[in-house]
């Protein structure tokens, strides 16, 4: 389960774990051509990053001014999680009374070293602050979404994804977990959903827990059946976390990846989002890597903790991919040649595929298959040519010809649409929404076809979400 801010004895948590510039500038030109282009990466984040996944870690704001941490966090690692600073202890301890600071550490440590960030977590019946599990009912129901939107409004387009709903299902029986919020309606999950769509539109937004690792266990079919009701009804979930803690209770199976491939079937991303294996296995840790990498639309993995020392279940158990000492364990080695060596295709099987409006049926199109930075996108009939053929990555980005994004010139209404050299910048990242809307990471406006237009050669913009068919969209590769 999500480590605690107090760790427990491990027999307590049965239940948790089953239960000169120039000179400078020739020695880059040096190294680029000394190094092949298909040359193995030396760290994780960087071998991930080949297959468009990330590999992530836990950060303890309390052990940012440890620089034996620090120095293997930023040279490994391209995603973070706040480890405990981001949940609702932590950020609301006294109602309608907010505190990031320690939150705002671990965030703005991981953007200063260019690394993405997950929020965790919005909504759980552990780690409530005194005030909260003092509430019930309508009142306990309205200070979830009062948190919700206060927590997302704070990191309003900076999340990359939100944790919204944590570890709502029980150990045994495939139903709901009795906790304060489920006692206020068995909608509250739903609820909490909408409530973060409405909250931050650019962020994804995942249903995370442990022990749903194993398909044929109740409890992995119980949130299972949820996130397939979620998507027929419209729901908005775009992800599903497995935290995957293996140990000796809750070991790792080979069906770990039918377990993948079912939620990924669903029309949502899956993120190994706690992982962590008692003993470290070289062989599980492999395995597992694998896995996600058999999987086009499983997007990344995190480790809870970056040493043995670090991790909730104790250095004893040595759980990670550094001894406590901060050496490469063969865990570390197994993981980094299964990202170098995995044979796989990028997350949505690097498919390509068209973006259709609903209103006038034509296509996101670069006019006259141009390559010119800057050239702006419009409607055109489509025709599954290549200047029609859109690939989205992990990081969001929507790109054409390989190589080229499309670019939002602006944040505000009418901002133009347009295809620029791929560069990571947040005005190059897009959400692609279950209700049909494509989501500019960085405005929280949506693409637009201007003015309503279904003609041939309609420009295309940005412009607030108001839920017109002209912001409706069906792309057509698997990563939508």
């Amino acid at each position: 389960m999500s480590p605690p801010t107090v760790r427990r004895p491990l027999g307590a948590r049965r239940r948790a774990l089953v239960t000169g510039a120039l000179g400078a500038l020739g020695l880059i030109t040096a190294l680029a051509t000394a190094i092949p282009a298909d040359a193995a990466a030396g760290t994780l984040g960087a071998a991930a990053a080949q297959s468009g996944r990330y590999f992530g870690t836990a950060i303890a704001s309390g052990k940012l001014g440890d620089s034996a941490y620090t120095t293997i966090a930023n040279r490994e690692f391209d995603m973070v999680t706040a480890e405990n600073e981001m949940k609702i202890d932590a950020t609301e301890p006294n109602r309608g009374q907010f505190n990031f600071t320690s939150g705002d550490r671990v965030y703005n440590w991981a953007v200063q070293n260019g690394k993405r960030v997950r929020g965790h977590t919005l909504a759980w019946h552990s780690q409530q602050p005194g005030w909260m599990q003092s509430l019930s009912g309508s009142s306990l129901r309205q200070a979830m979404i009062d948190h919700i939107n206060g927590v997302m409004g704070h990191y309003k387009g900076k999340i990359y994804a939100w944790d919204v709903v944590n570890e709502a299902y029980a150990d045994s029986g495939g139903g709901r977990r009795d906790s304060n919020l489920q006692r206020t309606g068995n909608d509250w999950i739903e609820v909490a959903f909408r409530t973060a769509r409405a909250a931050d539109p650019a962020a994804k937004l995942c249903y995370n827990d442990y022990n749903i690792d194993n398909w044929t266990w109740a409890k992995t079919q119980g949130v299972y059946n949820m996130v397939r009701d979620f998507k027929s009804r419209g729901v908005p979930i775009d992800c599903v976390g497995l935290q995957s803690h293996f140990n000796s209770n809750s070991p790792y199976n080979s069906n770990y990846r039918t377990t993948i491939q079912s939620f990924a079937a669903l029309g949502v991303d899956v993120q190994i989002t706690e992982l962590d294996i008692q003993g470290g296995s070289a062989t599980t840790y492999a395995n597992v890597v694998n896995d996600c990498l058999a999987v086009p639309r499983c997007t990344g993995i995190t480790v809870w903790g970056v040493r043995d020392s670090d991790s909730w279940l104790g250095a004893n158990t040595t759980p990670l991919l550094f001894d406590s000492s901060g050496n490469k364990k063969a865990a570390y080695t197994a993981v980094l040649n299964a990202l170098n060596g995995g044979s796989t295709t990028p997350p949505g099987g690097g498919d390509a595929g068209q973006i259709r409006n609903t209103a006038s049926g034509r296509c996101v199109d670069v006019p006259n298959s141009s390559t010119t930075d800057g050239t702006a996108a419009q409607l055109w009939d489509c025709n599954g040519q290549s200047n029609q053929q859109w690939t989205q990555t992990s990081a969001g980005e929507l790109k054409v010809y390989g190589n080229k994004c499309l670019d939002a010139g602006g944040t505000g209404n009418g901002a133009r649409i347009q295809i620029y050299s791929c560069w990571g910048g947040d005005n190059q990242k897009w959400r692609v929404n279950s209700d049909g809307t494509i989501v500019g990471v960085q405005s929280g406006l949506c693409l637009d076809a201007v003015g309503g237009g279904t003609g041939n050669g309609t420009g295309l913009q940005l412009y607030s979400c108001w839920g017109g068919s002209n912001q409706k969209w069906t792309y057509n590769a698997s990563t939508a």
